[in-house]
C-alpha cells in the first residue's frame, strides 16, 4: 500500500470486533514507532501495551467509557518521559557504543544538555509529549500498513491511568492509540481546506 492510501484510509475506530492481532504484527508496529522521529534523538517516550482484559476494564470509566478500551485487541498507552537527564546519558552511551565522533557526540550532547537546563519542569513536560505525539503518528499510520486499525486517543484521565497501572511519576499518560481490527466504518474524511491551513 502506498503512503498516500495509507494516510487516506486510516481512521479513528471507535469500534473493533475483539479479534487478537498476532504477536508478531505488533512487534512489527513496536518497531516502526521506535523509529519515530524525536528531537536530538532523545526519544522521551515510554509504551506501555496492555491486552489483559482485566485492567481494560478498570481502565474503562478512567477513559470516560469509550469502547475502544474494551473491544480493542492491544491498547498502547504513550507516556513522556521527563527524565531527560537519563535520556540524555543513555543518548551518550548509544553514541558511544556506535562509535560516533567524539567531536559529534559531544556536540549533540551538549546541545542535549544545554535544552534541558534552560526549561522548566512543565516546560520539560510538554517538550517530552510533543514527541509524544511523533512516536503515535507512526502507530496510527503504521497500523493501517501492517493491516489493522486504531484509534489516537486524549481523551482519559491521565491520573487514574497512572495509578491503575501503577507508573513512576517521570511518566506521564500523554496519549492511547487501542489497536485491533474495525468493526465500524469509517465516515467521510472532512478537513478544512487547504487555504484555511496555510498563511
Amino acid at each position: 500500500m502506498e503512503f498516500k492510501e495509507i494516510v487516506m484510509q486510516r481512521y479513528a475506530t471507535k469500534k473493533f470486533d475483539g479479534k487478537k492481532i498476532p504477536e508478531g504484527k505488533i512487534n512489527e508496529l513496536i518497531e516502526l514507532i521506535r523509529f519515530a522521529p524525536s528531537a536530538i534523538n532523545l526519544q522521551p517516550w515510554k509504551i506501555k501495551v496492555i491486552t489483559d482484559p482485566k485492567i481494560k476494564e478498570q481502565l474503562f470509566p478512567a477513559t470516560f467509557s469509550q469502547e475502544q478500551i474494551s473491544s480493542c485487541s492491544h491498547l498502547l498507552v504513550f507516556c513522556a518521559n521527563t527524565d531527560v537527564d537519563g535520556q540524555i546519558r543513555k543518548t551518550e552511551q548509544a553514541l558511544k557504543e556506535a562509535k560516533a565522533p567524539d567531536e559529534m557526540r559531544n556536540r549533540v550532547i551538549e546541545l542535549a544538555k544545554t535544552m534541558n537546563g534552560r526549561m522548566s519542569p512543565e516546560q520539560r513536560l510538554g517538550w517530552a509529549q510533543c514527541q509524544v505525539f511523533l512516536a503515535l503518528g507512526n502507530a496510527v499510520n503504521g497500523a493501517k500498513a501492517l493491516g489493522f486499525d486504531s484509534c489516537p486517543m486524549t481523551g482519559f484521565d491521565p491520573q487514574e491511568y497512572s495509578r491503575i497501572l501503577k507508573l513512576p511519576s517521570n511518566l506521564v499518560p500523554t496519549a492511547l492509540c487501542p489497536l485491533g481490527y474495525a468493526a465500524d466504518k469509517p465516515m467521510p474524511k472532512r478537513r478544512f481546506p487547504k487555504e484555511d491551513i496555510l498563511f
